[in-house]
């Protein structure tokens, strides 16, 4: 009798970046550099570099639900990894394919802030995915600015981040990473609130002084995933994405790919 193999299978759904230091590109990047097969659902394309954003077309609501029914239904996924939605309508398009599908594993990264600290979604969005899709997240990887959006108030400081993190469990996800980067001073550690446990863990890590920060928070986000889809408990799972993109900005840093910020090396452990 032969006997197949298979994959840990990773589905990402997330906007294009046409330069591939974020979203899907870095997504999928990251899903084979940790030893799973990646597919994709695509929310939005952009015309996109190191130095910034100069187009969005949004894919219909309805073309994302048919990617969504093509790869779940035929290929299937150990873990869904979510990245930025802009409108209330695609959150709640991807919140009803996840549970008419079945999925039980979900990475959603919150994506709502940008690096000006400029909103990128619109409020009603915001109040959708409070509503209907961190409810069905594993975990949630938000960064200090949009913590602070989730929550209404402002997190600046180290010993805030914990309860912060307990505050956001009460949104129904099942577990909180807060990711520390934003704090102005010392090291760029990031907080892990266990639900299940109600334990609180610390992960540190030394901050790399680099412009190669594009797309930091999709590659730990999906390398998350690529851990959870392998039978990894969470914290496991974050504590090896957290060393992934550790070693992935630090081996990067050096390198010039463009005028503005370059992305990460994200196969950094083969070449």
């Amino acid at each position: 009798m032969n006997q197949y193999k298979t994959y840990h299978r990773v589905l990402t759904i997330a906007g294009s970046d046409s330069g591939g230091g974020a979203g899907i590109q870095a997504d999928l990047k990251t899903i084979a550099a940790n030893g799973c097969y990646g597919a994709s659902v695509i929310t939005a394309l952009t015309a996109q570099n190191t130095v910034g954003v100069s187009g969005i077309h949004a894919v219909p609501v309805d073309f994302v639900a048919a990617q969504m029914d093509a790869v779940l239904g035929d290929i299937g996924a150990d873990a869904v990894k979510i990245g930025m939605l802009f409108s209330p309508e695609l959150i709640r398009t991807v919140a009803q394919g996840l549970v008419k599908h079945g999925v039980q594993t979900v990475v959603l990264d919150p994506v709502m802030v940008a690096q000006s600290g400029d909103k990128l979604v619109q409020d009603e969005a915001i109040d959708a995915l409070k509503l209907e899709l961190i409810p069905l997240a594993t975990l949630i990887t938000p960064n200090l600015p949009e913590a602070s959006v989730l929550l209404n108030r402002a997190i600046d400081a180290r010993d805030a981040v914990r309860s912060a993190a307990v505050e956001l469990l009460s949104l129904g996800c099942g577990n909180v990473l807060i990711k520390g980067g934003h704090l102005e001073s010392g090291d760029s550690d990031d907080c892990l609130y266990l639900g299940d446990e109600g334990r609180t863990v610390i992960l540190r890590g030394p901050r790399i002084v680099t412009r190669n920060n594009h797309g930091t928070g999709c590659t730990l986000s999906s390398a998350i995933a690529a851990g959870l889809a392998k039978g990894q408990d969470v914290e496991t799972a974050v504590r090896q994405a957290k060393e992934y993109i550790s070693g992935a900005i630090r081996a990067g840093a050096d390198y010039v790919l463009g005028r503005g910020h370059g992305p990460v090396h994200h196969f950094f452990r083969f070449f």
